[in-house]
């Protein structure tokens, strides 16, 4: 008779519907060969293609790049929750994680810059080339995850922790990319990125700021007191 594979004690349940999907899919990988870092690579590779189809532009190439950053952004939660049941961490790992995660996301952005260019983006009415907005948002994407990245190392996970409502985050709004592409709404979603990913960028700065000024007086004291 098979047992299922033992979860490591005090490992909290997700808060996410999709983290806890991914959960019941990793459990019987706790005791194989299969690390974290195989499902990020795995991730990475989803997330690149997706990223490329959207770049092709068209209808069909864009469907299809938008249902493989979807599954791209599933499996993303497919490492974390096999290093926190399993553990199988590390700090390698942890970045090697973030920076997938960035990269498919600035690729997203890119890509469907680069699409609607394909497609004759032009015809959309736009001052700015598309490929231009997808960079801006690609870039402030960066900065954001750059940013995200050294408040954690300041502050811990809790300092980037994102708001959740109702077993969803603000990341999951992934989800909603088919029906971006399958109503034609690229360019909206093009010129919305472009204006609030800068926006959100500015924030993260301005918390970075805030954790900064909070963290370098305790670190000061500490210095001082050894």
């Amino acid at each position: 008779m098979n047992r299922r594979p033992p979860i490591r004690p005090n490992v909290p349940a997700p808060r996410t519907w999709d983290a806890r999907l991914a959960r019941r899919l990793v459990t019987p990988l706790i005791d194989t060969r299969v690390t974290p870092n195989h499902l990020t690579t795995l991730r990475l590779l989803i997330g690149v293609a997706g990223a490329l189809c959207l770049a092709r532009g068209g209808f069909a190439a864009s469907n299809v790049g938008a249902f493989l950053i979807v599954l791209s952004n599933f499996v993303d939660h497919t490492d974390g929750e096999l290093a926190r049941i399993s553990g199988k961490t590390s700090r390698i790992g942890h970045f090697y994680d973030l920076a997938s995660d960035a990269l498919v996301t600035v690729m997203l952005f890119l890509g469907m810059g680069i699409g609607m260019n394909a497609a004759g983006g032009h015809g959309h009415g736009l001052i700015v080339p598309p490929a231009w907005l997808g960079g801006i948002a690609g870039v402030s994407v960066a900065v954001i995850f750059f940013l995200r990245m050294r408040i954690e190392e300041m502050a811990g996970k809790a300092g980037t922790k994102q708001a959740s409502a109702g077993g969803f985050e603000t990341e999951d709004v992934l989800y909603l990319l088919p029906l971006v592409t399958l109503t034609s709404g690229i360019s909206l979603f093009i010129i919305a990125a472009s204006i609030g990913a800068p926006l959100f960028a500015v924030w993260v700065m301005i918390d970075y700021r805030r954790v900064s000024r909070r963290v370098e007086p305790a670190a000061q004291t500490g210095r001082v007191m050894g």
